[in-house]
Order: C-alpha cells, then sequence, then structure tokens
C-alpha cells in the first residue's frame, strides 16, 4: 500500500487538475461575452445571491472575469511551458554532442541564471511591445535554464551507460545514439519540468500584466482585474481582489501538486 501511495496521490491530483482544466475550457464557451457586460446600477457590488463574487466599477460580473482571466492565464502558461522545455531539451542535446557545445551550454545557463528575473521578463516584453505573444516569448526565454541544466545532468549520466558505449563501438553515430538512446529516457523529466515550470509562467505573466507590461488592459487577465482592484481596496471594496487573486492561487497550487506527486511516481 505504501508503495502506491505515490501513484494514488499523482492520479487524484491529475483528476481534480483535469476537472480545473475542463471547466476553464468550458467556461470560454459558456460565458460568450458576460465579461465585457456592464450593470450601471449594480455598480462595485459586494458578493450576493444575484452577483456571487460581486461586480466591479462598471457593473461586470466578477465571477465572469475570473474565469475568462483564469481561462487567458492557462493558455498562456501552457504555450510559455511548452517552448520553454523544447528550448531546455534542444540545449541539452546540444550540450551531448561536444565539449565545446557543452561549455557554451552551460556558460548560457549560468549567464541567464545570474539576471535578475523579473527584469529579464520586463525587458524582454517591453522589447517586444507588450501584448500576449510577448508575454509568451518573454516567459518562454527566462525560465528554461535550471530544466535545461537537470536535463543536461541527466544526458551526461546517461553517456555513461553500458548500452550507449556498445551502440558507439558499434560504429553509431551521436545523433543516433541521442535520438534512440538518450531522448527516450528524458520525456518523463520533460514532462515533470514542463508542469513546475507551469505555475511559474502563469504567476510570471500575472505579474508582468499587474505592472502594465503584459496583456491589454482590455483583456480580462487576472494581472488586469488585480491592479484595477488595487484602486478600490482601500475604500472597502475586498472583492475585487481576493476572488482574482484565490482562483490564481489555487490554479497554481494544483498544477504545483501535479507535478510534485508525479515526479515522486515516475
Amino acid at each position: 500500500m505504501i508503495r502506491h501511495q505515490p501513484r494514488l496521490r499523482a492520479l487524484l491530483s491529475a483528476g481534480i487538475t483535469l476537472l480545473l482544466i475542463m471547466g476553464l475550457i468550458a467556461s470560454q464557451w459558456l460565458l460568450g461575452d458576460t465579461p465585457q457586460q456592464m450593470q450601471f446600477d449594480a455598480r462595485l457590488a459586494p458578493p450576493s445571491l444575484a452577483h456571487w463574487f460581486g461586480t466591479d466599477a462598471l457593473g461586470r460580473e466578477l465571477w465572469a472575469r475570473t474565469l475568462a482571466g483564469l481561462s487567458i492565464s492557462f493558455w498562456v502558461g501552457c504555450l510559455a511551458a511548452l517552448l520553454s522545455t523544447l528550448i531546455a531539451l534542444s540545449l541539452a542535446a546540444l550540450a551531448a554532442l561536444s565539449k565545446r557545445l557543452d561549455a557554451l551550454v552551460s556558460l548560457l545557463i549560468d549567464t541567464l541564471l545570474s539576471v535578475p528575473h523579473l527584469i529579464l521578463l520586463m525587458l524582454i516584453a517591453f522589447a517586444l511591445g507588450g501584448g500576449t505573444q510577448a508575454v509568451i516569448i518573454a516567459v518562454a526565454a527566462t525560465h528554461w535554464p535550471s530544466l535545461a541544466r537537470v536535463l543536461r545532468a541527466e544526458l551526461l549520466h546517461l553517456r555513461q551507460a553500458p548500452y550507449v558505449r556498445i551502440s558507439r563501438a558499434l560504429g553509431k553515430s551521436r545523433w543516433f545514439v541521442l535520438h534512440s538512446h538518450l531522448l527516450p529516457h528524458l520525456l518523463p523529466h520533460c514532462l515533470i519540468g514542463a508542469l513546475l515550470l507551469f505555475p511559474h509562467a502563469i504567476l510570471h505573466e500575472a505579474a508582468l500584466t499587474f505592472l502594465g507590461f503584459g496583456l491589454s488592459p482590455s483583456q480580462p487577465a487576472v494581472g488586469v482585474l488585480l491592479a484595477e482592484a488595487m484602486r478600490y481596496l482601500t475604500g472597502g471594496y475586498w472583492w475585487l481582489g481576493v476572488f482574482p487573486g484565490l482562483g490564481l492561487l489555487i490554479m497554481v497550487l494544483c498544477f504545483a501538486r501535479l507535478g510534485s506527486n508525479l515526479r515522486r511516481a515516475l
């Protein structure tokens, strides 16, 4: 029973996360234009049966805008985490080809890890003009170093395996060894890495948007909702910041727990 506990926890976390993903995808079709509908007679209404999460300064339903914002964060986080994982895998594969490439990849990893993360994110997003694409590129271009270091270390360890040495002794090329023997062993690491990168990606997307370097203010992103809430929190309108922040926290914790449990199970 103890041996199967990590698998059971991983399955439970996967089920909860899958329900969350299905709910976010379904909300995109069910909400329609509800997040943008204004009700000026219900401006800044507190949470009630009529308005579950309350309304904002323009009378828009906060529950609908929170779901829409979480959907945007989900897709941005998915794309950024996948791109970042591909970058890490590509650079780790290059590092395994020769000592010179390994030295260059190591230098690039150390350089990016030494730069303050949020400042680099802001510079890249600002240079690309902001918006959804700029945020995805900025997050993907700055989140790969830690995963690349793990994949590189795993490849260096696998290169000393007996079956790899036998394959090289039989005259197989480095690309063949990398493609047939080394990369298949990295797929679980890539899966776990992408899942663990996802929470960081959506948090940094929300931070960039909150600071004004990310998504457009016309989009109901979580960062936009939190930035708008800052103007009214001192007036006692606590629901404007609590519910979007709580939704973001729940999504981050679900994916972080899923990645952690899968890492133990695999």
